[in-house]
């Protein structure tokens, strides 16, 4: 089973979003997917709730519990999880980050998101996994902001996604549905923004992998 982490230590940087959209994707391409909801808001889990579906499986749990939760869905046969966590939770994203292939660091291209993202950065070196900067929620049509923060970004030793996600409506509307905007809007951009992050997650642990085996 792989999985996934996203952490950010800056609230609002789209952590459950990425994590509900990149599950959506895994399930369209065939995987079964479990979303682990670590944060106390429980904003997936809520949303999971509210969808009235069983797939995604979305489950709240404690960082205690994480190891177990994992073992539990890869016995069940989850080919993909996907980690929720919450922002100025040292220890649990710390957890997270040690039990997952991989690592994604959403951020927003701001001054603000760019200044705090040193602390995550820094439970990511203390997890000693792989990890990929993806810049989230960009505005529409911008590429002044985005092109700087990748330039600020590039400063850490940790690659930035080709793939920006964009803050589009349809998103909006997918979660508001109780829905990834795979399902909500199959043939979108935001779908396709999301696809690309997917593809290019899945090719990340693939290549990490190899990196460690040889």
């Amino acid at each position: 089973m792989t999985t996934i982490a996203i952490l950010s230590q800056k609230g609002g940087a789209g952590k459950t979003t990425l994590a509900i959209n990149l599950a959506g994707a895994a399930e369209a391409a065939g995987h079964q997917v479990v979303i682990i909801d670590l944060d106390p808001q429980a904003s997936a889990k809520a949303w999971y709730d509210r969808r009235g579906k069983e797939h995604p499986v979305v489950i709240s749990a404690q960082a205690a519990a994480l190891a177990d939760v994992l073992a539990t869905a890869a016995t069940h046969g989850a080919g993909y999880a996907f980690i929720d966590t919450a922002p100025h939770s040292e220890t649990a994203a710390l957890t997270a980050g040690k039990a997952a292939d991989l690592i994604l660091i959403p951020c927003r291209a701001s001054y603000v998101d760019l200044k705090a993202i040193a602390t995550t950065v820094d439970l990511v070196t203390l997890a000693k996994t792989p990890a990929l900067f993806v810049l989230s929620c960009v505005r529409p049509g911008d590429k002044t902001l985005p092109d700087s923060a990748e330039t600020h970004l590039s400063e850490y030793s940790i690659p930035v996604s080709p793939q920006r996600i964009t803050q589009r409506a349809a998103v909006v509307h997918a979660l508001t549905a109780g829905q990834p905007v795979t399902e909500f809007e199959p043939d979108g951009t935001a779908t396709s923004e999301i696809n690309g992050l997917f593809v290019i997650t899945c090719n990340h642990v693939v290549m990490s992998t190899r990196k460690h085996k040889s």
